[in-house]
């Protein structure tokens, strides 16, 4: 069995004695407090924060994250409290095993919400010190090794979750080596039949192939020796989660992924990557397109190696990885590389890249968290944020950012800054004009173009792919609807209100903060807000005011047949079209300006607005409260979708024709779709975009005038 003499042994390699009495201390205080505990398996309990510490030890974690190992379920599982170890060991180890502590009480299990809320203490626990993730990671690691012991509906579950979210999270902090075990302890936990077989099956072709891996290695390093390049040549294995995953998701057999050699090449610089990259260019030829510097261009989160892929002996193909011994570390333990070089007084640029990578990374998350509208939100993009694939582009001015595949223009102005974000219009893809829904492709040059007051467009989340700018683009709407839904709650209550010849802004104060306590809100704009959006009728909250605030005139005020009064607010409210999220416009009758409209309200979206005559009206004309006068505004300048049904006979090019027709009239096809009643008639079924009822009209009058052209209708849904 492992002991702390033994760990105390290991860490004498890279602490000093004083530190390594530290963590010694902090064994011997939790085998103390976990005294007569013991696992599922039977063992003392303290074995498994010895375990997690072991772990940590093997990434050369600092004696802090090693005490916090040792004590994490000591707080959770014991009387001790947060005081009495900031007491004994420090404040920053009594913060790290609270940290650890509030992570182990996540429980997935079919609980969505909970999940979500429990990720959410996860962020602000990183937020607050990094290494509370690198002990839970290790502690997760323990607990999937030791799984044995646990009913297969449990062992599922944990499995899962360790898949989907812990193994995600080593990945995107760089913590290969743990990454890669979870991710097959839980397959194994998963599909344990299927692991098998994947297992026994590799353990088959690794030994068929072995006399093929050495002779492949042994004339790769000979090359090396043959340059005087310094380098050691290892073989690389493929994971079972990996083989499976290639198998399944791109249809491969096993045979196929395994004819794939792998190999890593350790060496001591830079330059002398790039020198070994042209000696293994000399001695096998590179696979056009596979190869990938990510050296130049490191991952998110912190990689570095060469990548390329060789036609090897009789065709098979050969992967090589080439990277410095530093590289290989960080390709390793990640972010725990920061601590590994700290140890040893070597602060490295590439480890303290990585830790400032992995605390802006954690910083975007606690963004994402601040504009996301739930926690069931925010998990999801999160999920989306944490296997980005490599797409690398430059800024005008030579700046490389990196985004995941599929990315288009908006994410990356999302990306550089969220005002940016927010306000762009356009874009440019290497000088050239483009829609911001174009996806990007590597080594493109991209400006974004901006404007004071634009605003996010609700269409962009059918394209965006970025966390961050799915996030922000729903914050920024959600703000702009409720900015929106107060400005059209007021005037819908002042309205109401004028019928008690009084106002919002005429109410007494104490009658408003009592109706806030009775209804449960915050503040004005929280009554306002509920009003636009349909939630809380403005008659009968009108009413309400009104009956507290005029004196206790019942006549005028109690009484609901009360004569409306007027004021400066009464009449229809006026509408222009661009009020995006307050006001919407009915797909069923899609009205234009020109057309007599009323509104409805509908709940959670403010004020639908209808066509007068609109049959879907008939049901709601018996409730009054919900119907509210409308007229349009005489400066409107937006277009408004509208479908045509055309007859026409059947010829060649009449679809050109009527296409250019309508463009010539200063109107945009939206959409068009034909269908053939007979073999000389057919029905056209066009949407237009037009400025109006009067704009319609003209074009309706042209299109009459084309030859073999029958009816012409407005259409409804």
């Amino acid at each position: 069995m492992f002991t702390i003499d033994d760990l105390a042994d290991r860490l004498g390699g890279y602490l000093p004695m004083e530190e390594i009495q530290q963590v010694r201390r902090a064994f011997y205080y939790a085998e103390q407090a976990h005294d007569g505990q013991t696992r599922r398996s039977g063992e003392p309990y303290v074995t498994h924060p010895l375990a997690v510490a072991n772990i940590l030890a093997n990434m050369h974690m600092d004696h802090q994250s090693l005490m916090a190992a040792m004590l994490h379920d000591v707080i959770e599982d014991t009387g001790v409290t947060k005081d009495a170890l900031a007491a004994q060991f420090g404040e920053a180890v009594a913060e790290l095993v609270d940290g650890v502590s509030k992570l182990t009480q996540i429980t997935f299990e079919d609980k969505a919400v909970a999940q979500a809320e429990n990720f959410q203490k996860m962020v602000m626990a990183m937020s607050q010190d990094i290494r509370v993730i690198i002990v839970k990671l290790a502690d997760r690691l323990h607990n999937m090794r030791t799984l044995g012991a646990l009913r297969p509906d449990k062992k599922r579950r944990i499995a899962r979750e360790t898949l989907e979210i812990y193994a995600r999270i080593a990945g995107r902090l760089g913590i290969n080596t743990i990454r890669v075990e979870l991710e097959d302890l839980s397959f194994q936990a998963i599909h344990p039949m299927r692991a098998e077989r994947i297992k026994r099956a590799v353990a088959r072709a690794r030994g068929n192939r072995r006399s093929t891996m050495r002779q492949i290695q042994s004339s790769l390093q000979r090359r090396l020796d043959e340059d005087d390049l310094t380098g050691s040549v290892v073989g690389r294995q493929k994971h079972l989660l990996s083989i499976y995953r290639k198998m399944h998701d791109q249809r491969k057999p096993f045979a196929e992924i395994m004819d794939v050699f792998g190999f890593r090449i350790i060496t001591d610089d830079v330059d002398n990557c790039y020198r070994i990259l042209g000696a293994v260019h000399n001695l096998y030829k590179p696979v056009p397109g596979r190869f990938k510097d990510y050296i130049a261009i490191p991952k998110a989160n912190g990689y570095q190696s060469l990548h390329t892929t060789l036609f090897g002996p009789s065709g098979m193909p050969i992967e090589v990885q080439i990277r410095t011994r530093e590289m290989e570390a960080m390709a390793n333990n990640g972010i725990a590389a920061h601590w590994l070089y700290k140890a040893g007084q070597t602060e490295r640029p590439i480890a303290v890249g990585s830790h400032a990578r992995a605390r802006e990374w954690v910083r975007g998350l606690l963004e994402m968290q601040r504009h996301a509208g739930d926690s069931l939100e925010f998990i999801e993009h999160v999920k989306n944020d944490l296997f980005p694939d490599d797409v690398y582009i430059f800024t005008p001015k030579g700046d490389i950012m990196e985004l995941p595949q599929g990315a288009t223009a908006v994410d990356f102005a999302y990306t550089v800054h969220t005002d940016i974000g927010n306000s762009c219009i356009a874009c440019r893809i290497d000088r050239h004009l483009a829609p911001l829904s174009t996806p990007l492709e590597s080594g493109q040059t991209l400006e974004i173009i901006t404007a004071p007051g634009a605003r996010p467009n609700l269409a962009w989340l059918n394209f965006v792919v970025t966390a961050k700018a799915r996030s922000a683009i729903r914050h920024a709407l959600k703000s702009q609807q409720r900015s929106e839904a107060i400005q059209l709650g007021r005037r819908l209550l002042n309205r109401a209100l004028s019928s008690f010849d009084t106002s919002v802004e005429k109410l007494p104060a104490e009658r408003l903060t009592a109706l806030l306590a009775e209804l449960d809100l915050a503040n004005e704009d929280d009554l306002l807000e509920t009003i636009g959006l349909g939630t809380r009728l403005a008659h009968a909250t009108a009413k309400r005011l009104a009956d507290a605030s005029l004196s206790g005139d019942e006549d005028a005020a109690g009484s609901p047949d009360a004569s409306p009064h007027t004021g400066p607010h009464t009449g229809p409210i006026v509408i222009n079209g661009s009020e995006s999220m307050a006001i919407s416009f009915a797909r069923c009758c899609h009205p234009l300006p020109g057309d007599p409209v009323i509104g409805h309200l509908s709940m959670g979206k403010g004020i639908v607005v209808h066509r007068h005559d609109c049959g879907n009206l008939d049901e709601l004309r018996d409730d009054p409260d919900k119907l509210v006068s409308l007229t349009w505004s005489n400066q409107i300048e937006q277009d408004f979708p509208v479908p045509l049904r055309i007859e026409v006979e059947t010829r060649r090019g009449l679809i050109a024709e009527l296409a250019s027709l309508i463009t010539d009239a200063d109107a945009n096809i939206e959409r068009i779709g034909i269908e053939e009643r007979d073999a000389r008639l057919s029905i056209v079924n066009l949407t237009i975009l037009v400025k109006g009822r009067i704009h319609l009209a003209r074009i309706i009058k042209r299109l009459r005038n084309l030859n073999h052209i029958g009816r012409i209708v407005r259409a409804r849904s």
